[in-house]
């Protein structure tokens, strides 16, 4: 949350000539409300599944880059679609850049909390981890731009082929 994946990743598919898919929003279009709407009446775990089943069918895209939650990670089946399904790129941000990104943020359900920048850094130890595990790229996020950074990553890729 706050790394810029939706960003980057958008401004990675501009570089690669290939769709971008970002599962947040595509699941806000099918569903007709918002990420914390569904929070508030299914919770997160109604979330978390809708999540995943929507990332089932996004991972057999061809051509396409694909940002998704932050937290699609946590769940084991969708670390075993990541590693299948391509090359994963994992932004590491800090809890500097993250707090300076969201501490004006009120509507992501995560951070409804009495003390925001801890859940931040909560958020961190539990999701560094797993995104270790299943990167095949480990981006450090800086205040670059997005594009310098989709062009890093690019540069990173391509290397690999």
């Amino acid at each position: 949350m706050g790394a810029g994946k939706t960003t980057v990743g958008r401004k990675l598919a501009e570089l690669m000539k290939a769709d971008f898919i970002d599962t947040d929003q595509l699941l806000e279009k099918r569903t007709g409300v918002t990420i914390a709407h569904i929070f508030e009446i299914e919770g997160e775990q109604g979330f978390r599944d809708r999540e995943s089943r929507l990332f089932e069918e996004v991972s057999n895209e061809n051509n396409a880059v694909v940002s998704t939650g932050g937290g699609l990670v946590l769940n084991p089946d969708n670390r075993a679609r990541m590693e299948q399904s391509g090359e994963v790129v994992y932004l590491r941000a800090d809890i500097e850049i993250l707090w300076q990104r969201l501490k004006n943020c009120h509507t992501r359900p995560l951070l409804q909390s009495p003390d925001p920048r801890s859940r931040i850094e909560e958020l961190i130890v539990e999701r560094d981890p797993l995104y270790s595990e299943v990167a095949d790229h480990i981006v450090k996020v800086t205040s670059d731009s997005a594009r310098k950074t989709a062009h890093s990553i690019r540069q990173m890729l391509d290397s690999k082929t």
